[in-house]
């Protein structure tokens, strides 16, 4: 069915565990998912098959050139114009983009979570609602930790690793920056449920 306007298009962005993706299942729960479209920029990282597993695992993947964000653009302007889109999938135990895809809807809104988001500029000036959560860097350090050994299939050196040589880095030189261009910051003392009540008091009369 043909939507009556224009989604409305939401960037949600903020540091590696930051808390991006528990704001976005409080969003679709709050919305429904049947006005929401979900994208998330991890989907957009670039295929690595071609190289060894072991250069792979040395990539920088928290650089904004580590994605293809002109092909998450592309997305957001097919969305945005009342067409779906096929979502890369992406393994990050292999850091390679698997052969299938995922069909996204067009909805009334568009969410979309990542860190770099803000960080690019085509991408930035793609959304309606530029959202950074903001978390200390202790509490996302724990949670990327947590994260990557149970659902990435990572030891906690290489997590480490990764942290210092580039997370933390390109946090400091992209991230945290970006911040500054956000519409909205909310702070991490405050409950997902809590975080989607203020988007939402600020999308209400914008939706179809």
């Amino acid at each position: 069915m043909p939507l009556r306007h224009p989604p409305f298009a939401v960037a949600i962005a903020g540091g590696s565990g930051s808390g991006k993706t528990s704001l976005t299942r409080a969003l679709v729960e709050a919305l429904g998912p049947d006005r929401c479209a979900v994208l998330d920029h991890d989907s957009y990282y670039r295929d690595l098959s071609h190289l060894p597993l072991e250069a792979r695992a040395e990539a920088n993947f928290d650089h904004p050139e580590s994605l293809e964000n002109g092909l998450l653009a592309e997305h957001l302007a097919s969305l945005r114009a009342g067409r779906a889109v096929e979502r890369p999938l992406y393994d990050f135990a292999s850091h390679t983009r698997l052969p299938a895809t995922t069909a996204v809807e067009p909805r009334p809104v568009i969410l979309c979570e990542g860190i770099l988001l803000l960080a690019v500029p085509e991408l930035r000036e793609a959304f309606d609602l530029r959202v950074y959560v903001d978390t200390p860097a202790d509490v996302r350090a724990l949670r990327r930790v947590q994260r990557d050994i149970v659902e990435r299939g990572r030891t906690v050196q290489s997590v480490v690793r990764q942290y210092l040589q580039s997370v933390k880095p390109m946090h400091e030189r992209f991230v945290e920056p970006a911040r500054s261009t956000a519409d909205l910051v909310l702070g991490w003392q405050h409950t997902p449920a809590e975080w989607a009540a203020t988007v939402l008091a600020m999308l209400r009369g914008r939706l179809s």
